[in-house]
């Protein structure tokens, strides 16, 4: 069976490339056609993504022999389970009472009057905008289904780990 699905490596971390374009596509979609404004945590999972699809695109580019691939793949593994704890966050946010969701900042606000590190926190905690969900699909909100594209590029690369030729 894994013989069948057994591409090289390179075109594998250039499919996760492919998969990471099209998020970002998505999320351009919903925030210029849709008018859906993103939330800090927003924007940090699509960082998150973009780290990922770079890390995916290198690696698709170079062509490393077995040890550069295991580099890869857990460097990609690792950037994109960072995004999907930004997208558990996120969900957490979303499921929290109202009485308990953290006060809404206005993003342009946070980049303009706040030093680097105190905005690098507040995008990682999220605001209270973060709590709302405008958009589901078969009952899950816009982070779950980022978690599950994120834990889906976390296996594509770990599973390189296992498709690499042999030293």
């Amino acid at each position: 069976m894994l013989e069948t699905v057994k591409f090289s490596p390179r075109i594998w971390f250039f499919l996760g490339f492919l998969g990471c374009v099209f998020l970002l596509s998505m999320g351009a979609y919903f925030q210029f056609v849709d008018g859906l404004e993103p939330c800090p945590l927003c924007i940090s999972q699509r960082i998150a993504i973009f780290v990922t699809g770079v890390v995916f695109l290198i690696a698709a580019l170079h062509n490393p022999t077995a040890t550069g691939i295991k580099i890869y793949a857990i460097i990609g593994m690792c950037s994109a389970l960072c995004g999907g704890a930004i997208s558990i966050r996120h969900i957490w946010l979303q499921h929290l009472p109202k009485d308990q969701v953290p006060e809404c900042a206005d993003i342009g606000y946070i980049f303009a009057y706040f030093p680097l590190s105190e905005t690098i926190k507040l995008m990682l905690s999220g605001t209270g905008e973060c709590a709302d969900i405008n958009w589901t699909m078969l009952g899950l909100s816009m982070p779950a289904w980022t978690l599950l594209a994120f834990l889906m590029l976390a296996a594509l690369s770990a599973g390189q780990l296992w498709n690499r030729p042999k030293l």
